[in-house]
Parts: C-alpha cells; sequence; structure tokens
C-alpha cells in the first residue's frame, strides 16, 4: 500500500485519549493521511497543555483527568461501533479501554499498556506485579476470553511497535547477505527457525537519541525528548528483559514468573540504575538503560521455538536506552534523591538545536557480525515532516500511522500486538516518516577492549551471554 493522501477511511469517528508530545505531533498525520474531517475527531486529555493545536486544526478538545471512577461516564457517550479510539495517555488503564472498546464494537490502538496511575510504582504489590510482563499477560489473557471482535493493537508505537517491524526485515536482511534464499516466513514459529537458522542470540533495542538545546538542563528539572511522565514511570519499573535459551549465567537478582509465557525475567532494580553494553553504526560503543519495555517481552515470546514442550530456542531481548544527554542526567540527578522525580518538567521539542535519533535494532550471533537496522531521523527532517514534531516523536507518530492502517484493514482481529502484523505493510508505511532506513554490519562485540585496565569476569567462550553485556 503506497502512502498518498487520504489513503485510508475511517468509517467512523476518532476519540483520542491524551494529547501530549506524540498525540500532537500525529494529529497532523491522521487528518493528512485519512478521509476524516475535523469535526470528527475529538480530544479527551488531562492537561490542557496542546489545546490551541487541536483548536487551531478544528478539532474538539476536552479537558478531563479519566479516574477508574469516572472514564466509563465520560467516554461512552463519544464512542460508538466502527469508532477508533487512539490511547495515548499515561496513568489511564488500558485493559480498561480495551474492554470499552470491545463493549462498544470500536477499534482501538495504544502506544503501551499502562496501568490506572501509581501503578508502575505501587510499593504494596510485589516487583513482579509492576512489570511490563504482568501488564501483557493481562491484556492476552482477555484477549483469549473475549475472542473474536474488533481489533485492539496494543504497544504500537516505535519501540515497542516499530521495532517489531526492524527485526522482522532484519532477519530476512541477514538471510540474503548469507546467501540464504527465504520465503517470507508465514507464522511467528518459521520467523524463530530462521533467527536460530542465523545463529541469532542476542537483540537490543538500540538507541542513540542525540538531540540538545542551547538551554540545557538545570538542578531540579527533568528533560526529555518525550513524556515525562511516561519516562520516569518506566525507568523505575523493574529491569527486563528477554531471557535466551542460550544464557549460562542466571542473575543474582534476576527472578522468573509464576505464570504467564515465562519468555521474560525481571530485575530486583529498576531499569534506570541497570545498564548495558551495546552498539549503534553511528553512536558506536554506548552504555546504555536497560528500560523495561514490551516488545523485550514480546519479541522473545514470538521467537520461541519448543520441542517436546521445552525451550529449544529463544534470543534474549532487550532495550538498551541512551536517552538525550540532558534526561540521563535528569535520571541521574533523580537516582541521587532515591528516586524522588524533580518538581520542573520541560519536554523538548521547538527548541532543539540539533541532533537525530538513532533507532533499531541489533541483531547478535551470525557469522556476518552484528547487523543494526533501523530509523535514523534528524531534528531537520522531522521538522521538515510534520509540525509539532521532534526525531523522537515522529518516530512513533510513524509507527502509529502504520498500526492504524493495518487495524482498518483488520477490523475483526481481537487483541493483537506488533509481531502479529504484516511488516512489511507497516514499515512502508512507516518508512517516509523514518528519515533514513538502514541496515550496517559491525564487527562489534561487548568482549571488544575488556581486561585491560581492570580484570573482569568474563564469559570468553560466547561473547553474547548477558554477563558480558550487562554493567551493573
Amino acid at each position: 500500500m503506497k502512502l498518498a493522501n487520504k489513503h485510508a477511511q475511517l468509517p467512523g469517528k476518532l476519540l483520542m485519549v491524551g494529547f501530549g508530545c506524540v498525540g500532537q505531533g500525529v494529529l497532523p498525520l491522521l487528518l493528512r493521511h485519512f478521509n476524516i474531517q475535523p469535526q470528527q475527531i475529538q480530544i479527551v486529555a488531562t492537561s490542557d497543555n496542546g489545546a490551541a493545536i487541536a483548536r487551531a486544526a478544528g478539532v474538539a478538545f476536552i479537558q478531563q483527568q479519566l479516574t477508574r471512577d469516572n472514564y466509563r461516564n465520560v467516554l461512552e457517550p463519544l464512542l460508538g461501533r466502527d469508532d477508533f479510539m487512539l490511547n495515548l495517555s499515561v496513568d489511564v488503564c488500558s485493559l480498561a479501554l480495551i474492554e470499552l472498546c470491545h463493549q462498544r464494537d470500536a477499534l482501538y490502538l495504544d502506544a503501551s499498556i499502562e496501568p490506572w496511575a501509581g501503578g508502575y510504582t505501587d510499593s504494596s504489590q510485589p516487583a513482579s506485579q509492576r512489570t511490563n510482563y504482568a501488564l501483557r499477560e493481562a491484556v492476552l489473557a482477555y484477549g483469549r476470553a473475549a475472542g473474536p471482535g474488533p481489533t485492539a493493537l496494543v504497544t504500537q508505537g516505535a519501540n515497542p511497535g516499530l521495532v517489531s517491524v526492524f527485526v522482522k526485515q532484519a532477519l530476512l536482511d541477514v538471510a540474503r547477505e548469507n546467501g540464504i534464499a527465504v520465503d517470507k516466513p508465514a507464522s511467528h514459529t518459521d520467523w524463530a527457525r530462521l533467527a536460530r537458522r542465523l545463529g541469532i542470540q542476542t537483540i537490543h533495542i538500540a538507541e542513540r537519541d542525540t538531540q540538545t538545546t542551547a538551554q540545557r538542563k538545570q538542578r531540579g528539572e527533568f528533560v526529555n525528548t518525550w513524556s515525562v511522565a511516561g519516562f520516569i514511570s518506566e525507568a523505575l519499573q523493574p529491569a527486563e528483559l528477554g531471557w535466551g535459551s542460550h544464557e549460562r549465567h542466571w542473575p543474582a537478582d534476576g527472578a522468573r514468573h509464576a505464570a504467564g509465557c515465562d519468555a521474560a525475567l525481571y530485575l530486583n532494580r529498576p531499569g534506570a540504575a541497570t545498564r548495558v553494553r551495546s552498539w549503534t553504526p553511528l553512536a558506536g560503543a554506548y552504555q546504555g538503560l536497560l528500560i523495561t519495555h514490551s516488545e523485550s517481552i514480546s519479541i522473545a515470546d514470538h521467537l520461541t521455538l519448543k520441542e517436546n514442550g521445552v525451550v529449544a530456542y529463544r534470543p534474549t531481548v532487550h532495550y538498551a536506552y541512551h536517552p538525550c544527554d540532558d534526561a540521563l542526567l535528569s535520571l541521574h540527578e533523580m537516582a541521587g534523591k532515591n528516586w524522588q522525580p524533580q518538581c520542573n518538567w520541560r519536554i523538548i521539542r521547538d527548541e532543539i538545536a540539533s541532533g537525530m535519533d538513532e533507532l533499531g535494532v541489533l541483531l547478535m550471533g551470525n557469522d556476518k557480525g552484528v547487523y543494526w537496522f533501523g530509523s535514523r531521523l534528524t531534528i531537520e527532517q522531522a521538522r521538515q515532516l510534520a509540525p509539532y514534531n521532534n526525531a523522537t516523536s515522529m518516530q512513533v507518530a510513524a509507527g502509529i500511522l502504520g498500526g492504524m492502517v493495518w487495524a482498518l484493514n483488520n477490523p475483526r482481529a481481537g487483541v493483537v500486538e506488533p509481531d502479529d502484523l504484516d511488516h512489511e505493510i507497516v514499515l512502508e508505511i512507516a518508512r517516509p516518516y523514518l528519515g533514513e532506513v538502514k541496515g550496517v554490519f559491525g564487527e562489534w562485540t561487548p568482549l571488544r577492549g575488556r581486561g585491560q585496565l581492570f580484570s573482569e569476569e568474563l564469559d570468553n567462550d560466547d561473547s553474547w551471554q548477558f554477563k558480558n553485556i550487562r554493567v551493573s
């Protein structure tokens, strides 16, 4: 499907829940590419930030904080059969909205699975219940119980979302470079068999954000290129990773879940305090944060092969995030305050002077070396593509656009994840908004240059052990 103006039809109204940096950035794309009039769109948001943008576009804006007590009364009158709910909120329970959409026979898409406010940091709950694993399992269980119905596409932004598409394309690229002729796999099992055949042991969502402004972070301020509230919430969740079948060194602070797919484990420490080694073509070797994301679990789950009920193959999968420099400084300051957030928050967009978001997936284990595939989008490119965006929000908006098109073409799919989609369709729709989409082989390993100044306990027999990748 070629991307062109008005390339998809919305059969009903569009209800946007949340209108932060991503919502503001995606609105111009919705008006550009869907057969929908501004009066068919309604926005419900906690803050009036962005209200002027909505009203300038002719879109109705309702300022209302949604809670577990009022969300039905607020949203039910705005949502009917064949309508589409685009949920870009924080602190609003995704599962509650999915259930509402199912009952109203409306389509649904979100960029992350959210609990009600405080759910990520509720100290009365054990760490295992504050994970994305637990949130995902609850949504998938609902989907199995509800059965066929209106499509509810969860976690379809950039990451999670587009990165699951990137993994599939990267696997096909690596196969081609190895001289392996392969048709596009038709099932999760076929994709897993291809990954095993290629020797893929570990997959990173490898991202380096270099966007910066002339006004640097001040003391007592949290600066980010996307939702500060969203970043703080996920930064304080336990670190999570899909756990590969090749791993032989169990982390001392690692724990498995008592139920579910068992494709992932969590560490008894926040992701913001867990550093890992990774690589991107432009940044080179870097240390990132093992921030929990749903794709770390879903990719590992969907690339699992079992033989006689026992896992025969699964890659280790996790995020290796180096946010913009001011965001990293913000986390460092917050850690020094025992994870108490700063009073002042600032999302940078119009004031960004330079930089890019280099976002991709890094496949490790193939004989030709590591392979990074993803998007390299500069701030200048983002501004040319659509208003109200920086490079980060533009990549998320691209994933949302691709996911919405897929959902509209598959309106009765029930609850689905990015890994369930036809990756070629989503990538074709998203690609014009991703800057340079590139695949690059590299010679990096986490063992390169190690042990020169100080001795380290390494596994030199297998570079791709998590033990070698983890820093702290």
